[in-house]
């Protein structure tokens, strides 16, 4: 500041803040601080300290403790009385802290981020329910699926008429039994829609000794793996704008989940299909591209500036809400 203080004598004060880039106002606010509050004399009009004590007695009155300011200055009025004005009664409440909202308003819970990792599949899994059109305005079919979270492996879909927590209940069972999962072994996770948060849901989850966990309300990026999956389904070319019926839409998911799983090169697997990392076939593909890459390297080392490339790996841990760029957000956010 003294540095700057020199500065501005042999220059000014507007080339200084100019070459700083610091506003002006900022210069002399830091020039001459002020310490402790500001005191701002009272003006001529306010009520002296007698006169706003017996307006504070007046709004404490047995008749007047649960109106409101206008109320209580109307009926004054009435009365052929004037104290103050309203906002000067409000004002007078005010410096007695007794100014609040009374009547009964909405308090959102705070509801903690769901915080879910898998290491393997079958360890967790996410699952929802999107609309596909049907034939005719305002109908709809209902495509359920579960997607293992680790290796985005459908393990589990089905397309119905209507969405329903007995369906949800069936599917799920069914999908726990294929893939043989243990008690104990698997987290499902879903948003909160009525077949997600049902009962008999959550019986069999409990049957099964299977952990759920839901989503935030109105929070989509907390179940962003179904999510992004539904949008790969949605953006493919040959995505009927309608389905004729039901049979079809159960063709054509079919269809779509068999390139999903088999033969869709995924780009957050390391560009490995679902299948593979979910039954364990990584490291025998990463082994062939690998030598495909040094092949081509040894041919046309000076096509590789950077050196020997590498086939990229599959993540070894996946998360839902991941607490350490959670963490990094919140600090670049500050």
């Amino acid at each position: 500041m003294a540095v700057a203080l020199e500065a501005v004598d042999a220059l000014g004060v507007a080339p200084v803040c100019k070459a700083l880039g610091l506003p002006r106002a900022t210069f002399y606010r830091q020039a001459q601080p002020r310490h402790g509050p500001v005191h701002r004399p009272s003006p001529p009009r306010a009520l002296p300290p007698e006169q706003r004590a017996e307006v504070l007695s007046v709004l404490h009155e047995p008749r007047f403790v649960d109106a409101a300011p206008a109320e209580v200055y109307a009926q004054l009025l009435d009365e052929g009385r004037y104290l103050c004005s309203e906002r000067t009664m409000y004002r007078v409440l005010a410096e007695n802290q007794q100014v609040r909202e009374r009547r009964d308003q909405l308090r959102h819970p705070n509801h903690p981020a769901p915080q879910l990792h898998a290491t393997k599949p079958n360890e967790l899994w996410s699952w929802d329910i999107t609309k596909l059109h049907g034939p005719s305005k305002w109908t709809y079919f209902y495509l359920y699926v579960v997607l293992d979270v680790f290796s985005r492996y459908v393990v589990g879909w089905m397309v119905a008429h209507r969405e329903s927590a007995t369906l949800a209940k069936k599917l799920l069972a069914a999908t726990c039994e294929r893939q043989g999962v243990a008690p104990g072994q698997l987290t499902i996770h879903a948003d909160r829609g009525s077949s997600m948060t049902s009962k008999p849901v959550a019986l069999l989850m409990a049957d099964l000794g299977v952990t759920k966990t839901h989503s935030r309300p109105y929070v989509s990026n907390d179940n962003p793996f179904s999510e992004a999956h539904f949008k790969t389904m949605k953006y493919q070319p040959d995505f009927p704008e309608v389905f004729g019926c039901l049979q079809d839409a159960r063709g054509h998911c079919g269809d779509f989940f068999g390139w999903y799983n088999n033969e869709h090169h995924h780009g957050g697997l390391g560009l490995l299909t679902p299948y593979d990392v979910h039954h364990g076939l990584a490291a025998e593909r990463l082994a062939a591209r690998r030598a495909v890459l040094a092949a081509a390297y040894a041919a046309h080392p000076e096509r590789f500036p950077r050196g020997a490339p590498t086939p990229k790996a599959p993540p070894t841990i996946v998360w839902i809400n991941d607490p350490a760029r959670r963490s990094s957000s919140l600090e670049a956010a500050q």
